[in-house]
């Protein structure tokens, strides 16, 4: 396994634990805080979509922009799941962390979130898989 393989794989782990955290806070809708969610979710599609970069060994800048992130990935890594998903999972990145003119995140703000999350970290870590490395 590659240098670039061997770190792309950690940065899919770490993906895939923030989705697992932000599940397990949907399954006790009692004590769910919605944009607790939301973050783990927007974290586990950021770090799922840096890990295929890594992979690509194509140089990225440090942000939270999903959108800027997945115009990166070469073109054989592309698909699966819309602009319109990246963009509001982009969001979460500022609207779940810091109180601002814009509304509270909801439950179902969380559940969405949460799945687009795992529709990119599953595409991710097939692509993983298929040893796909098109630059």
């Amino acid at each position: 396994m590659s240098e670039a393989d061997t770190e792309a794989s950690r940065w899919l782990r770490f993906a895939h634990e923030d989705l697992q955290t932000a599940t397990a806070l949907l399954r006790h809708p009692e004590e769910l805080i919605p944009r607790h969610a939301c973050w783990l979710a927007q974290q586990a599609a950021e770090k799922a979509l840096k890990a295929l970069l890594i992979r690509a060994q194509v140089e990225f800048p440090w942000t939270h922009d999903l959108d800027r992130l997945w115009q990166l990935l070469p073109a054989a890594f592309q698909g699966g799941i819309g602009a319109e998903a990246l963009s509001e999972l982009s969001e979460w990145a500022m609207e779940s962390r810091y109180p601002g003119n814009w509304p509270d995140a909801q439950p179902a703000d969380a559940r969405r979130a949460v799945e687009s999350a795992r529709v990119l970290c599953e595409q991710a870590k097939g692509l993983m898989a298929s040893g796909e490395t098109t630059k």
